[in-house]
């Protein structure tokens, strides 16, 4: 481990506090996941015991649309799954807490509201320009 990322690391107890908070989000987002694939199989469900006309509902919203909108959601939302593997990931090897383009240790008050979070503000910011 070079001495940059010696000087990034967490504390004990700062990482005790990160590993609660990825625990606790990876909880309620594979909560979420369930929810929304609930969700989903019912949309699918009961479009296929009725045979409407799905372009002209006359409900307004289609019934394409709202599976399209439950779909998009679950794919965020697994996304995101995702992200908090990986953060778990950067957590056990060392690397969790360092900007992943400029290598400079992100503030833990950032990290306990983002806890997935892979930047800095400085790099999230210049990205998003």
């Amino acid at each position: 481990m070079t001495e940059h990322h010696r000087d990034a690391a967490l504390s004990p107890s700062e990482q005790a506090t990160i590993r609660e908070l990825l625990d606790a989000d990876r909880r309620s987002t594979t909560d979420r996941i369930a929810l929304l694939g609930r969700d989903r199989d019912e949309i699918v469900t009961s479009s296929a015991l009725t045979a409407s006309d799905d372009e002209h509902d006359p409900e307004g919203t289609s019934t394409a649309f709202e599976r399209a909108h439950v779909q998009a959601l679950l794919d965020q939302t697994l996304a995101h799954l995702a992200e908090l593997d990986l953060a778990s990931e950067r957590l056990r090897d060392g690397t969790y807490g360092t900007c992943a383009r400029c290598g400079q240790r992100i503030p833990i008050e950032r990290l306990q509201i983002l806890p997935a979070i892979k930047t800095c503000v400085n790099c999230a910011s210049r990205r998003s320009r």
